[in-house]
Formats: C-alpha cells, sequence, structure tokens
C-alpha cells in the first residue's frame, strides 16, 4: 500500500515539474517578437529623450536630429548590432521641438533609413516647476485589438484636433499615460505589438509614453524589457532603484507610477516606504499618482470584495492611500475595472464603501459645475479619484460605489490639462463626447491638515 502511496505522489510531482516546465517555455517564447516595431518615445527630460524601436533585421541603429527639419545636425549611434534598438538624446534644450530620423546599418554594411521625415519629432520637457500647460491622455486598460480601441483613439484624436491648445508651437499631447493592462491577454511581446504598438503608432512616435503595470503585463517578462522606465531619477523625482515604481516631474506635476501588481503593498515595505520620501522631497504643485488596481470601483471588479484581484484592491485602499492622501495627492487615476467611474474629492476612506461617511467627501456642491476649491499642498485636503479601465473594451457592473459622483458603462478616454493653477479631466468617450468633465482649483495653502483619525 505505500509503494502505491509513494508512486502516486511521485506521478503527482512528476507531472506538476512537467506542468512547470511547459509554463517556463512557454512564458520565455512569449517575451519575444521578431519583426518591425516603429519609434516610440520613453523618459522625457529637460535634456534629455529615449526612443526605442525594433527591426527585423539585425543592426546597429543610428539618430540623426536637430531642431529643424532641415538641419538633422546631431548624431548618436548604437555602439553593436541588435534587433531591439535604444538611444538616449541628451544635451537637449528644455521645451524644443527636436526632429529625428532614423537609420539602421546592417551587418552586410549597407544602410537603411527607417523613419524620416516632418511628422518625426518630439518635444523635450519644460524647466521642472515651470508654470506652462500641460496637456496628457490616459489609456485605461488600452491593450484588447479592435473596433472598440481605434474607436476610442479615433475619437481621442480627433477631439484634439477639434480644441487645439492656445500655445502655438506645443504638441498637441504632452505625455501618453496608460493605467495597466497594455497587452491582452497574456503580455507577450507579440501581443504587445498587435495590441499596443501598431494602434498607437502615430502617437508614439511624438509623445512620450508612462506605462503602468497591469496584471495581463505581468503574465509574461516582455514589459520591462519593451519599456525603458527611470530607476534613477533619470526624469526627474526621487530615485526608486526599480523599473516597477517611480516617479518623474513635467512642468510644475509630479507623477508617480505605482506597481499594484507584483510589488508588496504592505506598511514598511520598499514601495510604500520610497512613496513616503518621495512625496515628501518633492516641491511641485500639482500630485498625480497612477497604478493598475483601483482602490474603489463597483464595476466589472469589486473592490468591497477582499477576495476580487487576490485583495490588491483592498491593500491599495487600506495602506497606500493613507500615504498619498497625507502627501497631498491631487489625481489618482487607475484601471483594470473595465468602465469609467469618478469620485468626488474625498478622503479618509479606507474601509469598503459600507464605512463612507458624509463628511469624508469634500464640497459635493462643486465638481460637476465649478471647480472643486483645494488648498495647495495640505495633506488630507481632498483627492479626486478615477478608474478609467474602458480604453479597448468595456464590461458590465453595479456601478453604485457611493464614493463615486459619476459612473458610466462606456468605452473612452481620459484627457487631462493643467493650466497653473487649475486642472481639468475630461473623459471622452468612444463616440467623441465630453461624458463627465471636473476641475480641481488650487487655493493658497492653510497648512491645516484633517486627520483622518478624526473618523475613527
Amino acid at each position: 500500500m505505500k509503494k502505491w502511496i509513494k508512486r502516486i505522489v511521485l506521478g503527482f510531482l512528476g507531472l506538476l515539474l512537467i506542468y512547470a516546465l511547459g509554463r517556463f517555455i512557454d512564458v520565455y517564447r512569449g517575451s519575444f517578437y521578431t519583426g518591425n516595431r516603429a519609434p516610440y518615445l520613453m523618459m522625457p527630460a529637460p535634456n534629455a529623450m529615449t526612443l526605442r524601436w525594433q527591426t527585423r533585421q539585425k543592426g546597429q541603429g543610428q539618430i540623426r536630429y536637430g531642431r529643424s527639419l532641415a538641419q538633422l545636425d546631431n548624431s548618436l549611434s548604437e555602439t553593436s548590432v541588435a534587433e531591439a534598438h535604444e538611444l538616449r538624446l541628451q544635451g537637449l534644450e528644455p521645451g524644443r521641438r527636436y526632429y529625428y530620423q532614423i537609420i539602421n546599418k546592417l551587418e552586410s554594411g549597407a544602410t537603411q533609413t527607417l523613419y524620416s521625415g516632418k511628422t518625426y519629432w518630439f518635444m523635450t520637457s519644460p524647466k521642472t516647476g515651470q508654470a506652462v500647460s500641460v496637456r496628457f491622455a490616459v489609456l485605461g486598460d488600452p491593450g484588447q485589438p479592435g473596433k472598440v480601441q481605434n474607436q476610442v483613439r479615433d475619437a481621442l484624436m480627433t477631439w484634439l484636433q477639434e480644441n487645439p491648445r492656445p500655445d502655438r508651437g506645443r504638441a498637441y499631447l504632452d505625455l501618453l499615460l496608460t493605467t495597466g493592462d497594455n497587452a491582452y491577454r497574456s503580455g507577450t511581446n507579440k501581443q504587445f505589438q498587435t495590441g499596443f504598438f501598431s494602434p498607437y503608432a502615430s502617437i508614439l512616435k511624438n509623445v512620450p509614453l508612462w506605462p503602468a503595470y497591469g496584471n495581463h503585463d505581468a503574465r509574461r517578462w516582455a514589459f520591462f524589457d519593451i519599456f525603458s522606465l527611470p530607476s534613477k531619477a533619470e526624469s526627474g523625482g526621487l530615485a526608486s532603484g526599480t523599473e516597477h515604481y517611480y516617479s518623474f516631474d513635467y512642468a510644475n506635476a509630479h507623477f508617480i507610477m505605482l506597481d499594484s501588481s507584483a510589488s508588496s503593498m504592505a506598511v514598511g515595505s520598499k514601495m510604500l516606504n520610497w512613496l513616503q520620501q518621495d512625496l515628501m522631497a518633492s516641491k511641485q504643485k500639482w500630485i498625480i499618482a497612477a497604478f493598475h488596481h483601483p482602490p474603489y470601483s463597483h464595476g466589472s471588479h469589486d473592490s468591497d470584495n477582499r477576495h476580487d484581484s487576490g485583495g490588491r484592491m483592498l491593500d491599495m485602499r487600506k495602506n497606500v492611500l493613507p500615504i498619498l492622501e497625507a502627501g497631498g495627492a491631487d489625481l489618482v487615476l487607475s484601471g483594470h475595472s473595465h468602465m469609467y467611474e469618478r469620485s468626488w474629492l474625498m478622503h479618509c476612506n479606507y474601509g469598503d464603501s459600507s464605512t463612507l461617511q458624509a463628511d469624508m467627501l469634500l464640497d459635493k456642491t462643486r465638481g460637476l459645475t465649478q471647480p472643486y476649491k483645494k488648498p495647495g499642498r495640505d495633506g488630507f485636503s481632498g483627492t479626486v479619484y478615477t478608474v478609467i479601465g474602458s480604453s479597448s473594451k468595456h464590461d458590465q457592473g453595479r456601478l453604485d460605489h457611493p464614493a463615486m459622483a459619476v459612473s458610466l458603462a462606456e468605452s473612452g478616454s481620459v484627457l487631462v490639462d493643467i493650466a497653473n493653477s487649475l486642472m481639468t479631466v475630461r473623459f471622452i468617450t468612444k463616440h467623441g463626447q465630453v461624458a463627465d468633465q471636473f476641475s480641481i482649483q488650487k487655493t493658497p495653502a492653510t497648512g491645516h491638515a484633517m486627520p483622518c483619525a478624526a473618523f475613527n
């Protein structure tokens, strides 16, 4: 009898080993892609920009660039041949437009001009702290190729064309953020190509990208190979020492990109300790945070269900929000739940929706028709939470979370404009309609934070 038990156990362990080996091979193979990938911009700074692209044939990449299309008198070349290419241009001037041309020198000695012309340009970041206008778009869970994805993208671009920025010479967008799940279903490199890089290529060649790390992205190893992310404060902020979470500055705004999919969100964890230090170090007027798992949602995911998504929505709400709110966060962007939800200006709700108290919702008379008033960088003076997870598909849900001022089962994207002390946020549907709009007006700081202990 004992021999049979031993055989069964050994057989079971053998099956587990075979499954694990198969899984490893699947993950490994899914992390590679052979083929062309158009240029995309990353890690913008006042004096630098990173360009990445991929070629089917190995070669030595070169970028020629300059302030005028007719004078691309600067160049930078790779030191070795590869299929995946990456070059960081440095010594640039802040807030300036640069045109670029990408050349591939093949191992045979032949030279190919891959990308060139008036549509290949980028703009460096303004000087840190400068009070210039900022316009950025947010795509939520954007990686499902198809009709909805195309409609959302085209509606955003049409709205931008019909509502140009008043600042002549500025880019139509300064930044493009995502809330994660950039490639469905499994985050393979090939899925990144078909579900992200191909459909958004016309934007990515001009507008720097800041992607959040979603749970579908985490199913393979491609994400951190594909994207260049600042672990050493290359774009401002406080060095995190990891690409999983980091911060950056743009004009008078400070952005924080957190990892809710793989990093620990326990009290005292490395990410939370870094977050607290980063917020204390920043002197920027605006604080914007982005990550994948929403702290508040009654959409296709339920933030009240402690078992939903492995409890990561609960951890975010319980452990991360107190740090963000104490640091004066103004706007929080999340995804994962495939619809659009937007809270009131609020603070101090770290339990489920049944624990929400009326006094946690600040200034409910405003937001829909008048700007929310928020004093400076005061801690706990109010944060607006958005769930934007419907840029390539939308699902169904109750959409009745009491913290939410607006809840929509609709696909779309978010556009944010900052004009010194005024932030305006719009949700643009796949039909090109502005289905939600709100503003936050910064007023002089009072220095009097309302402790959340008052609600306990």
